[in-house]
Protein backbone atom coordinates (compact mmCIF):
# COMPACT_ATOMS: atom_id res chain seq x y z
CA UNK A 1 0.00 0.00 0.00
CA UNK A 2 1.25 3.47 -0.87
CA UNK A 3 1.34 6.31 1.60
CA UNK A 4 0.27 9.90 1.07
CA UNK A 5 3.90 10.98 1.35
CA UNK A 6 4.57 9.05 -1.88
CA UNK A 7 1.86 10.95 -3.74
CA UNK A 8 3.07 13.59 -6.19
CA UNK A 9 0.98 16.31 -4.48
CA UNK A 10 1.76 15.08 -1.00
CA UNK A 11 2.06 18.57 0.52
CA UNK A 12 -1.40 19.60 -0.67
CA UNK A 13 -2.85 16.27 0.41
CA UNK A 14 -1.37 16.75 3.89
CA UNK A 15 -2.94 20.22 4.12
CA UNK A 16 -6.33 18.78 3.23
CA UNK A 17 -5.97 16.04 5.85
CA UNK A 18 -5.17 18.73 8.40
CA UNK A 19 -8.23 20.77 7.32
CA UNK A 20 -10.50 17.75 7.70
CA UNK A 21 -9.10 16.93 11.13
CA UNK A 22 -9.41 20.51 12.34
CA UNK A 23 -12.97 20.84 11.00
CA UNK A 24 -14.45 17.60 12.34
CA UNK A 25 -15.79 17.74 15.90
CA UNK A 26 -16.78 14.07 15.82
CA UNK A 27 -16.31 11.00 13.64
CA UNK A 28 -18.48 11.25 10.52
CA UNK A 29 -19.39 8.32 8.30
CA UNK A 30 -19.04 8.99 4.56
CA UNK A 31 -19.70 6.58 1.70
CA UNK A 32 -18.17 6.69 -1.76
CA UNK A 33 -20.12 4.93 -4.50
CA UNK A 34 -17.39 4.34 -7.05
CA UNK A 35 -15.01 1.41 -7.13
CA UNK A 36 -12.23 3.55 -8.59
CA UNK A 37 -12.53 5.91 -5.65
CA UNK A 38 -12.47 2.97 -3.23
CA UNK A 39 -9.18 1.79 -4.70
CA UNK A 40 -7.63 5.26 -4.53
CA UNK A 41 -8.71 5.71 -0.90
CA UNK A 42 -7.21 2.40 0.14
CA UNK A 43 -4.14 2.51 -2.12
CA UNK A 44 -3.01 5.87 -0.72
CA UNK A 45 -3.84 5.10 2.90
CA UNK A 46 -6.46 7.87 3.19
CA UNK A 47 -8.72 5.68 5.30
CA UNK A 48 -5.92 5.34 7.84
CA UNK A 49 -5.00 9.03 7.70
CA UNK A 50 -8.54 10.03 8.65
CA UNK A 51 -9.10 7.43 11.35
CA UNK A 52 -11.04 8.87 14.25
CA UNK A 53 -12.58 11.77 12.32
CA UNK A 54 -13.99 10.10 9.19
CA UNK A 55 -15.08 6.50 8.74
CA UNK A 56 -15.18 5.62 5.07
CA UNK A 57 -17.83 3.18 3.86
CA UNK A 58 -17.43 1.58 0.46
CA UNK A 59 -20.74 1.33 -1.38
CA UNK A 60 -21.91 -0.66 -4.41
CA UNK A 61 -19.55 1.14 -6.75
CA UNK A 62 -18.73 -1.59 -9.24
CA UNK A 63 -21.28 -2.34 -12.00
CA UNK A 64 -19.36 -5.47 -12.98
CA UNK A 65 -19.79 -6.78 -9.43
CA UNK A 66 -23.53 -6.11 -9.27
CA UNK A 67 -24.32 -7.76 -12.62
CA UNK A 68 -26.73 -10.57 -11.67
CA UNK A 69 -25.33 -14.09 -11.70
CA UNK A 70 -28.39 -15.22 -13.69
CA UNK A 71 -27.51 -12.80 -16.49
CA UNK A 72 -23.99 -14.22 -16.65
CA UNK A 73 -25.47 -17.73 -16.76
CA UNK A 74 -27.61 -16.56 -19.67
CA UNK A 75 -24.52 -15.22 -21.47
CA UNK A 76 -22.69 -18.51 -20.89
CA UNK A 77 -25.62 -20.51 -22.31
CA UNK A 78 -25.68 -18.28 -25.37
CA UNK A 79 -21.93 -18.64 -25.90
CA UNK A 80 -22.31 -22.42 -26.03
CA UNK A 81 -24.87 -22.24 -28.85
CA UNK A 82 -23.24 -23.07 -32.20
CA UNK A 83 -24.38 -19.92 -34.00
CA UNK A 84 -23.71 -17.35 -31.24
CA UNK A 85 -20.65 -15.30 -30.27
CA UNK A 86 -20.71 -13.45 -26.94
CA UNK A 87 -18.51 -10.36 -26.62
CA UNK A 88 -17.86 -8.09 -23.66
CA UNK A 89 -15.21 -6.09 -21.84
CA UNK A 90 -12.31 -8.04 -20.38
CA UNK A 91 -13.27 -7.82 -16.73
CA UNK A 92 -16.69 -9.35 -17.41
CA UNK A 93 -15.21 -12.53 -18.82
CA UNK A 94 -13.99 -13.85 -15.48
CA UNK A 95 -16.96 -12.81 -13.32
CA UNK A 96 -18.73 -15.99 -12.14
CA UNK A 97 -22.39 -16.69 -12.55
CA UNK A 98 -24.10 -19.44 -10.60
CA UNK A 99 -22.53 -22.11 -12.78
CA UNK A 100 -19.49 -20.67 -14.54
CA UNK A 101 -17.87 -17.57 -15.97
CA UNK A 102 -17.62 -16.66 -19.64
CA UNK A 103 -13.95 -17.67 -19.57
CA UNK A 104 -14.94 -21.11 -18.31
CA UNK A 105 -17.65 -21.30 -20.99
CA UNK A 106 -14.97 -20.55 -23.58
CA UNK A 107 -12.83 -23.37 -22.22
CA UNK A 108 -15.82 -25.67 -22.74
CA UNK A 109 -15.96 -24.67 -26.40
CA UNK A 110 -18.14 -21.59 -26.23
CA UNK A 111 -17.55 -18.60 -28.49
CA UNK A 112 -16.48 -15.70 -26.26
CA UNK A 113 -14.45 -12.68 -27.31
CA UNK A 114 -12.99 -9.70 -25.45
CA UNK A 115 -13.59 -6.33 -27.10
CA UNK A 116 -12.59 -2.77 -26.25
CA UNK A 117 -15.82 -1.14 -27.44
CA UNK A 118 -19.43 -2.10 -28.21
CA UNK A 119 -18.75 -0.84 -31.73
CA UNK A 120 -16.19 -3.65 -32.04
CA UNK A 121 -19.06 -6.09 -31.43
CA UNK A 122 -21.10 -4.36 -34.15
CA UNK A 123 -18.19 -4.86 -36.54
CA UNK A 124 -17.98 -8.55 -35.59
CA UNK A 125 -21.66 -8.88 -36.47
CA UNK A 126 -21.11 -7.11 -39.79
CA UNK A 127 -18.24 -9.43 -40.69
CA UNK A 128 -20.14 -12.62 -39.75
CA UNK A 129 -23.74 -12.28 -40.97
CA UNK A 130 -24.33 -16.00 -40.43
CA UNK A 131 -24.03 -15.88 -36.64
CA UNK A 132 -25.55 -13.83 -33.85
CA UNK A 133 -23.15 -11.55 -31.96
CA UNK A 134 -24.31 -10.76 -28.44
CA UNK A 135 -22.66 -7.91 -26.57
CA UNK A 136 -22.93 -8.14 -22.77
CA UNK A 137 -23.45 -4.47 -21.94
CA UNK A 138 -22.47 -3.47 -18.41
CA UNK A 139 -21.65 -0.24 -16.64
CA UNK A 140 -23.03 2.84 -14.96
CA UNK A 141 -24.36 5.79 -16.94
CA UNK A 142 -20.84 6.37 -18.25
CA UNK A 143 -20.94 3.43 -20.66
CA UNK A 144 -24.62 3.62 -21.66
CA UNK A 145 -24.06 6.20 -24.46
CA UNK A 146 -21.54 3.94 -26.20
CA UNK A 147 -23.88 0.93 -26.20
CA UNK A 148 -26.72 3.18 -27.38
CA UNK A 149 -24.46 4.27 -30.24
CA UNK A 150 -23.77 0.62 -31.05
CA UNK A 151 -27.50 -0.08 -31.36
CA UNK A 152 -27.98 2.94 -33.62
CA UNK A 153 -25.01 1.85 -35.74
CA UNK A 154 -26.37 -1.70 -36.07
CA UNK A 155 -29.75 -0.25 -37.00
CA UNK A 156 -28.21 2.04 -39.61
CA UNK A 157 -26.33 -0.90 -41.15
CA UNK A 158 -29.45 -3.07 -41.11
CA UNK A 159 -27.74 -5.79 -39.08
CA UNK A 160 -30.19 -8.49 -38.03
CA UNK A 161 -27.61 -10.52 -36.12
CA UNK A 162 -26.48 -8.01 -33.46
CA UNK A 163 -27.88 -8.28 -29.93
CA UNK A 164 -27.40 -6.64 -26.54
CA UNK A 165 -27.64 -8.41 -23.20
CA UNK A 166 -28.23 -5.30 -21.12
CA UNK A 167 -27.01 -4.94 -17.53
CA UNK A 168 -26.65 -1.16 -17.29
CA UNK A 169 -27.36 0.26 -13.83
CA UNK A 170 -28.06 3.75 -12.45
CA UNK A 171 -26.21 5.16 -9.44
CA UNK A 172 -28.75 7.47 -7.80
CA UNK A 173 -31.43 4.78 -7.20
CA UNK A 174 -28.81 2.70 -5.37
CA UNK A 175 -28.01 5.71 -3.18
CA UNK A 176 -31.76 6.05 -2.54
CA UNK A 177 -31.87 2.44 -1.38
CA UNK A 178 -28.90 2.95 0.95
CA UNK A 179 -30.22 6.22 2.41
CA UNK A 180 -33.68 4.71 2.96
CA UNK A 181 -32.40 1.77 4.99
CA UNK A 182 -33.56 2.14 8.64
CA UNK A 183 -30.13 0.98 9.79
CA UNK A 184 -28.17 3.24 7.42
CA UNK A 185 -24.97 4.61 8.93
CA UNK A 186 -24.26 7.04 6.09
CA UNK A 187 -23.93 10.71 7.08
CA UNK A 188 -22.77 11.89 3.65
CA UNK A 189 -22.00 10.65 0.14
CA UNK A 190 -19.16 11.18 -2.31
CA UNK A 191 -20.84 11.05 -5.71
CA UNK A 192 -19.05 9.35 -8.60
CA UNK A 193 -17.48 12.11 -10.69
CA UNK A 194 -17.33 10.09 -13.91
CA UNK A 195 -21.05 9.33 -13.71
CA UNK A 196 -21.86 12.98 -13.10
CA UNK A 197 -19.92 14.00 -16.21
CA UNK A 198 -22.75 12.31 -18.10
CA UNK A 199 -25.78 12.83 -15.85
CA UNK A 200 -24.90 16.11 -14.17
CA UNK A 201 -26.05 16.53 -10.60
CA UNK A 202 -29.36 18.39 -10.74
CA UNK A 203 -31.19 15.25 -9.58
CA UNK A 204 -29.14 15.11 -6.37
CA UNK A 205 -30.77 18.23 -4.95
CA UNK A 206 -34.13 16.59 -4.15
CA UNK A 207 -32.24 13.55 -2.85
CA UNK A 208 -30.33 15.73 -0.37
CA UNK A 209 -33.49 17.52 0.72
CA UNK A 210 -35.45 14.29 1.13
CA UNK A 211 -32.84 12.46 3.19
CA UNK A 212 -31.03 15.43 4.78
CA UNK A 213 -27.73 14.00 3.56
CA UNK A 214 -24.98 16.06 1.86
CA UNK A 215 -23.54 14.89 -1.45
CA UNK A 216 -20.22 16.02 -2.90
CA UNK A 217 -19.33 15.25 -6.52
CA UNK A 218 -15.77 13.97 -6.33
CA UNK A 219 -12.96 12.82 -8.60
CA UNK A 220 -10.41 10.05 -8.20
CA UNK A 221 -7.05 11.56 -7.30
CA UNK A 222 -6.21 11.71 -3.56
CA UNK A 223 -6.54 15.51 -3.57
CA UNK A 224 -9.95 15.18 -5.29
CA UNK A 225 -11.12 12.72 -2.68
CA UNK A 226 -9.74 14.67 0.25
CA UNK A 227 -11.32 17.88 -1.07
CA UNK A 228 -14.63 16.03 -1.41
CA UNK A 229 -14.37 14.62 2.09
CA UNK A 230 -13.54 18.06 3.51
CA UNK A 231 -16.52 19.67 1.77
CA UNK A 232 -18.75 16.88 3.09
CA UNK A 233 -17.43 17.25 6.64
CA UNK A 234 -17.86 21.02 6.46
CA UNK A 235 -21.52 20.56 5.51
CA UNK A 236 -22.10 18.02 8.25
CA UNK A 237 -20.56 20.28 10.86
CA UNK A 238 -22.80 23.20 9.81
CA UNK A 239 -25.95 21.10 9.51
CA UNK A 240 -26.23 21.58 5.74
CA UNK A 241 -27.48 18.97 3.29
CA UNK A 242 -26.92 20.03 -0.29
CA UNK A 243 -24.89 19.16 -3.38
CA UNK A 244 -21.46 20.65 -4.01
CA UNK A 245 -19.10 19.99 -6.89
CA UNK A 246 -15.49 19.22 -6.00
CA UNK A 247 -14.77 18.01 -9.54
CA UNK A 248 -15.55 21.17 -11.49
CA UNK A 249 -12.80 20.57 -14.05
CA UNK A 250 -14.84 17.67 -15.45
CA UNK A 251 -18.42 17.98 -14.19
CA UNK A 252 -21.08 20.55 -15.01
CA UNK A 253 -24.43 20.77 -13.26
CA UNK A 254 -26.31 19.86 -16.45
CA UNK A 255 -23.92 17.03 -17.41
CA UNK A 256 -23.35 16.01 -21.01
CA UNK A 257 -26.53 16.73 -22.95
CA UNK A 258 -25.35 14.91 -26.08
CA UNK A 259 -24.74 11.70 -24.10
CA UNK A 260 -28.08 12.05 -22.37
CA UNK A 261 -29.78 12.44 -25.73
CA UNK A 262 -28.15 9.24 -26.99
CA UNK A 263 -29.36 7.34 -23.92
CA UNK A 264 -32.91 8.67 -24.28
CA UNK A 265 -33.06 7.68 -27.97
CA UNK A 266 -32.35 4.02 -27.27
CA UNK A 267 -33.08 3.19 -23.62
CA UNK A 268 -35.76 3.69 -21.01
CA UNK A 269 -35.38 3.62 -17.24
CA UNK A 270 -36.51 0.35 -15.66
CA UNK A 271 -36.40 -1.64 -12.44
CA UNK A 272 -33.17 -3.60 -12.45
CA UNK A 273 -31.78 -6.45 -10.30
CA UNK A 274 -28.44 -5.71 -8.65
CA UNK A 275 -26.34 -8.64 -7.54
CA UNK A 276 -26.30 -8.63 -3.75
CA UNK A 277 -29.05 -6.01 -3.42
CA UNK A 278 -32.03 -7.43 -5.31
CA UNK A 279 -34.31 -5.43 -7.58
CA UNK A 280 -33.83 -1.66 -7.28
CA UNK A 281 -36.75 0.45 -8.54
CA UNK A 282 -35.63 2.45 -11.59
CA UNK A 283 -32.20 1.00 -10.94
CA UNK A 284 -31.14 0.52 -14.54
CA UNK A 285 -31.99 0.68 -18.22
CA UNK A 286 -33.67 -1.51 -20.80
CA UNK A 287 -33.93 -1.12 -24.56
CA UNK A 288 -36.98 0.71 -25.84
CA UNK A 289 -39.60 -1.48 -27.50
CA UNK A 290 -38.71 -0.19 -30.98
CA UNK A 291 -35.26 -1.77 -30.55
CA UNK A 292 -36.52 -5.19 -29.38
CA UNK A 293 -34.79 -6.75 -32.38
CA UNK A 294 -31.49 -6.08 -30.61
CA UNK A 295 -32.58 -7.37 -27.19
CA UNK A 296 -30.98 -10.75 -26.45
CA UNK A 297 -33.44 -11.34 -23.62
CA UNK A 298 -36.29 -11.21 -26.13
CA UNK A 299 -34.68 -12.94 -29.09
CA UNK A 300 -32.59 -15.51 -27.24
CA UNK A 301 -34.36 -16.37 -23.98
CA UNK A 302 -32.41 -18.57 -21.62
CA UNK A 303 -33.62 -21.94 -20.40
CA UNK A 304 -36.34 -22.05 -17.75
CA UNK A 305 -34.14 -24.00 -15.37
CA UNK A 306 -33.03 -21.92 -12.39
CA UNK A 307 -29.88 -22.62 -10.44
CA UNK A 308 -29.10 -22.08 -6.80
CA UNK A 309 -25.92 -20.22 -6.06
CA UNK A 310 -23.33 -20.40 -3.37
CA UNK A 311 -23.29 -16.60 -3.26
CA UNK A 312 -26.25 -16.87 -0.86
CA UNK A 313 -23.84 -17.45 2.02
CA UNK A 314 -22.13 -14.12 1.25
CA UNK A 315 -23.37 -11.14 3.31
CA UNK A 316 -23.04 -8.98 0.19
CA UNK A 317 -26.05 -6.84 0.98
CA UNK A 318 -24.61 -5.75 4.33
CA UNK A 319 -21.25 -4.98 2.70
CA UNK A 320 -22.76 -3.03 -0.21
CA UNK A 321 -24.98 -1.02 2.16
CA UNK A 322 -21.98 -0.11 4.32
CA UNK A 323 -23.23 -2.07 7.30
CA UNK A 324 -20.36 -4.57 7.34
CA UNK A 325 -16.71 -3.90 6.61
CA UNK A 326 -15.20 -6.41 4.17
CA UNK A 327 -12.44 -7.31 6.60
CA UNK A 328 -15.05 -8.16 9.25
CA UNK A 329 -16.75 -10.71 7.01
CA UNK A 330 -16.04 -14.27 8.25
CA UNK A 331 -15.36 -15.43 4.66
CA UNK A 332 -12.98 -12.60 3.71
CA UNK A 333 -9.59 -13.82 2.41
CA UNK A 334 -10.36 -17.38 3.50
CA UNK A 335 -13.12 -19.06 1.50
CA UNK A 336 -13.72 -15.83 -0.44
CA UNK A 337 -10.91 -14.44 -2.60
CA UNK A 338 -10.74 -12.72 -6.02
CA UNK A 339 -9.96 -16.10 -7.59
CA UNK A 340 -12.89 -17.78 -5.83
CA UNK A 341 -15.44 -15.07 -4.96
CA UNK A 342 -18.54 -15.85 -2.95
CA UNK A 343 -20.43 -12.67 -3.77
CA UNK A 344 -20.76 -9.34 -5.49
CA UNK A 345 -18.08 -7.24 -3.70
CA UNK A 346 -15.31 -9.71 -4.56
CA UNK A 347 -16.21 -10.70 -8.12
CA UNK A 348 -14.38 -7.84 -9.85
CA UNK A 349 -11.17 -5.99 -9.14
CA UNK A 350 -13.09 -2.79 -8.34
CA UNK A 351 -15.36 -4.37 -5.72
CA UNK A 352 -14.90 -3.21 -2.14
CA UNK A 353 -13.90 -6.66 -0.87
CA UNK A 354 -11.43 -7.11 -3.73
CA UNK A 355 -9.95 -3.68 -2.95
CA UNK A 356 -9.49 -4.59 0.71
CA UNK A 357 -8.01 -7.93 -0.29
CA UNK A 358 -5.46 -6.12 -2.40
CA UNK A 359 -4.54 -3.20 -0.13
CA UNK A 360 -5.43 -4.19 3.45
CA UNK A 361 -2.77 -6.87 3.58
CA UNK A 362 0.99 -6.85 4.02
CA UNK A 363 3.10 -6.56 0.91
CA UNK A 364 4.23 -10.17 1.21
CA UNK A 365 0.62 -11.34 1.34
CA UNK A 366 -0.62 -9.11 -1.47
CA UNK A 367 -2.12 -10.86 -4.48
CA UNK A 368 -0.86 -10.08 -7.96
CA UNK A 369 -2.02 -6.97 -9.74
CA UNK A 370 -5.53 -7.34 -11.22
CA UNK A 371 -7.33 -5.14 -13.70
CA UNK A 372 -10.28 -3.08 -12.47
CA UNK A 373 -13.92 -3.29 -13.45
CA UNK A 374 -15.45 -1.35 -16.29
CA UNK A 375 -17.65 1.45 -15.12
Amino acid sequence: MKHLDEYRDAELARKLVKKIRSTASRCWTIMEVCGGQTHSLLRHGIETELAGVVELLHGPGCPVCVTPAELIDHACELALQPDVLVASFGDMLRVPGNQSSLLQARRRGGSVQFVYSPLDAVELARQAPGRKVVFLAVGFETTVPSTALAVLQADRLGLKNFRLLTAHVRVLPAMELIASEPTSRVHGFLAAGHVCTVTGYEAYHPFCERHRIPVVVTGFEPIDLLEGIWQCVRQLESGEATVTNAYARSVRVEGNRASQHLIDRVYEVADRPWRGLGIIPRGGYRLQTKYNLYDAMTELPRSAEEHTSRVNQCPAREVLLGQLSPIDCPYFATTCTPDSPLGAPMVSGEGSCAAHFRYSRTQSDSPPNRSGGFT
